[in-house]
């Protein structure tokens, strides 16, 4: 494709801890929204988006009425390699497409999250005090099949500066009951089953170093988003040598404010997003001050979720009391 995604957004490029739009070299803060359902929902007769339930319209709310300038899209990686349920993986990756055109021509761009690898792996259950026990599709690294996908996407957007890539959602280690061995790389580059169940920042950062090798052969421009370990929350090791990079934390109610360095502490010397953040009514304290600072640092993020726990909207896409807050955030000055 030769850009017509992207309805003339500029590429945007990193220099020390900023990203810039690459034709004028401003400083652009992106603030925005996660938009789930492309990672899970069985596409219907219609196909993935319909399954997902998101259409143009309301991604004009999200880009419109609620000033969103990026849009986080997770999606499935056995369904851009594989299709699901009749429909191609042509269909599922058309349906990206369509969303990521829907978005830039309401100026807003669009990353494309690695969330899951496929629908049916279960990495063993978390528990929360709302949700109580639930089953984790989120893997704790890559798979061999990652590295084609990145290739097969690379190749898709090459072109296309309003498309961002995700690398790969949540690092992590293998949780209690997670029955699968961890995918690392060696030090030849190549994936081994590891008989431990941690993933460190260096063995997070081998990944992150190929998987960037790959699509750079490919795709040289635009930006690369890499998670730090423990869900994505300690970007404190995470460190890859290349151009363009921006790292991306994932900040939650369930981290004490006093360990928000291993997030945010390095965002003197390198690009820093929050990916993820959001809550409950009883969250609200904690998102004023995780805003507050984001605002004083000039962090960009994208709240969760559009969609899923914990709400930003409910099903008539009324704001719940949090997305009430985000929203207020993304419509005031930056």
């Amino acid at each position: 494709m030769n850009a017509e995604l992207s309805c003339g957004l500029p590429s945007l490029v990193t220099a020390g801890n900023r990203i810039l739009r690459a034709d004028t070299l401003q400083p652009i803060l992106l603030r925005g929204i996660n938009r789930s359902g492309m990672e899970y929902s069985e596409p219907s007769h219609d196909g993935f988006l319909a399954g997902a339930g998101i259409d143009r319209d309301e991604i004009q709310v999200i880009a419109r009425d609620w000033r969103a300038n990026i849009l986080r899209i997770p999606f499935n990686q056995a369904w851009c390699l594989n299709g699901r349920g009749g429909h191609s993986a042509e269909a599922y990756l058309s349906s990206l497409d369509q969303v990521i055109w829907w978005a830039a021509e309401l100026g807003t761009y669009t990353i494309l999250d690695l969330q899951w690898l496929d629908r049916e792996t279960a990495y063993g259950s978390t528990w929360n005090s709302v949700q109580g026990r639930t089953v984790n599709h989120v893997p704790p690294t890559p798979n061999e099949l990652t590295i084609d996908l990145w290739r097969i996407l690379a190749a898709r957007y090459r072109d296309e500066p309003a498309v961002l890539f995700d690398l790969f959602n949540e690092p992590h280690d293998a949780l209690d009951d997670d029955p699968h061995p961890l995918k690392l790389i060696d030090a030849n580059g190549r994936v081994f089953d590891a008989h431990h169940r941690r993933v460190t920042a260096k063995e997070w950062v081998r990944w992150a170093e190929l998987l960037t090798a790959e699509i750079r052969k490919i795709k040289p421009e635009g930006l690369l988003l890499v998670a730090g370990t423990d869900w994505a929350f300690d970007l404190s090791g995470v460190s890859v040598n290349a151009p363009n990079v921006v790292y991306s934390t994932h900040i939650y109610s369930n981290r004490a404010a006093f360990t928000w360095r291993k997030a945010i502490g390095r965002h003197r010397e390198i690009p820093i997003f929050v990916g993820e953040w959001g809550g409950t009514e009883r969250d609200l304290a904690f998102g004023a001050n995780l805003a507050s600072k984001l605002r004083t640092l000039g962090l960009g993020w994208t709240a969760w979720s559009w969609s899923d726990f914990p709400h930003l909207v409910t099903r008539e896409l009324q704001p719940t009391p949090f997305g009430t807050f985000v929203r207020t955030e993304l419509q005031s000055p930056a």
